[in-house]
């Protein structure tokens, strides 16, 4: 495999992506480090953050995420109000950036079905390829942390998550430029961002189009109840779809694993 080149962040301002760029070669978090600027007042917004590797990368209800080297991690901070957004909670926009990822990765994976995990993964076939947190802050501004697994492989994954993970490099073959995904990525979580908030049905829809969960016997669990069911698949609000024991049911929140039923 070639070198891979490093993030090139004069490729980036030109690509206009951000109001400010920051790269590092190992942080802590981008999600940390977006936090921190977002207390500085006059940060221009959008800003952006990269990191070639992360020392302690968070995940959804402050999971730990393997970002193994070469894969792609940022964050991006920025007011929703500059996208046509409200500054409140907005639960779909996870699945809105998933979108976004699956935009940028499909034509870089032509022979592979890349689709979305409820309610914040990008997943192909069993391994997850990339994943998104969002995160609200006190005055409604958002950060959006996205960790792709570009250029890293499976293979020096933890021995116990290997089966779980994919990755750009591993279903390709090849390696990918860094610097023209992040810009490819940022363009996408823009336009669908803005589709969001307009409530484009077609983005909408996209939700449960590209939802790999159908049919899936899970367990959603919300605090200490455990919900079991078959995934009928994703609404136009966000909702996870559960055919339960109860009927059909709508989930906006909780932590899946999947579910040991017998298939029908």
């Amino acid at each position: 495999m070639p070198a891979i080149p490093p993030i090139d962040t004069n490729r980036l301002a030109a690509a206009n992506v951000a109001a400010r760029i920051e790269h590092f070669e190992e942080i802590s978090s981008t999600q940390t480090r977006a936090r921190e600027c977002a207390g500085d007042a006059d940060c221009p917004l959008p800003l952006l953050v990269l990191a070639d590797r992360q020392t302690a990368g968070r995940g959804r209800q402050g999971n730990t995420w393997w970002t193994g080297a070469g894969s792609l991690a940022f964050s991006l901070l920025f007011d929703p109000a500059m996208l046509g957004g409200a500054r409140r909670l907005e639960p779909r926009v996870a699945l809105a950036a998933g979108v976004a990822i699956v935009d940028a990765v499909s034509p870089r994976l032509p022979e592979h079905r890349v689709g979305l995990h409820w309610p914040n993964d990008v997943y192909v076939g069993s391994g997850k390829l990339a994943g998104v947190l969002v995160e609200v802050l006190a005055d409604g501004r958002h950060i959006l942390g996205i960790g792709v697994n570009s250029n890293n492989s499976a293979a020096d994954a933890p021995p116990e998550m290997r089966s779980q993970v994919a990755t750009l490099r591993d279903l390709s073959g090849q390696a990918h430029d860094q610097t023209q995904l992040s810009i490819d990525l940022l363009d996408c979580v823009t336009t669908r961002l803005r589709e969001l908030w307009a409530n484009d049905p077609r983005l909408l829809g996209s939700f449960d189009a590209l939802c790999l969960q159908h049919d899936e016997a899970l367990t959603l669990y919300l605090g200490e109840r455990a919900v079991a069911g078959r995934c009928v698949g994703i609404g136009p609000d966000g909702a996870l779809i559960l055919d339960t024991q109860e009927g059909v049911q709508r989930f906006h929140a909780g932590t899946l694993r999947p579910a040991l039923l017998p298939r029908q």
